[in-house]
């Protein structure tokens, strides 16, 4: 078995870093509370306008992305997100 699935969410940031910091926050709350994973933002270290969510350990996949869709939806960040926001799960090999 594959064991639990990490997901990892990048996007080029676009329109104003506050807002957009203020409506992810909100989001990775909306993702804890719903679905019990806690989500961090790292920026990339050389383009501070490329923004990844990670939620490591999700054991019910169809349920996180249930939850993780409606709370993006609900706090409307994909108009934050230069191309859309792609979305990559990853198991363990090993």
């Amino acid at each position: 078995m594959a064991g639990p699935t990490h997901y990892y969410v990048w996007y080029r940031l676009q329109g104003d870093g506050a807002d957009a910091h203020k409506a992810i926050t909100q989001m990775l709350k909306d993702v804890f509370v719903h679905a019990g994973i806690f989500g961090r933002v790292l920026v990339r270290r050389d383009d501070p306008r490329t923004w990844m969510e990670v939620y490591e350990n999700v054991v019910d996949a169809k349920l996180f992305e249930d939850k993780l869709h409606a709370a993006a939806h609900r706090y409307d960040v994909a108009r934050f997100a230069e191309g859309g926001r792609h979305v990559e799960a990853f198991v363990s090999s090993f």
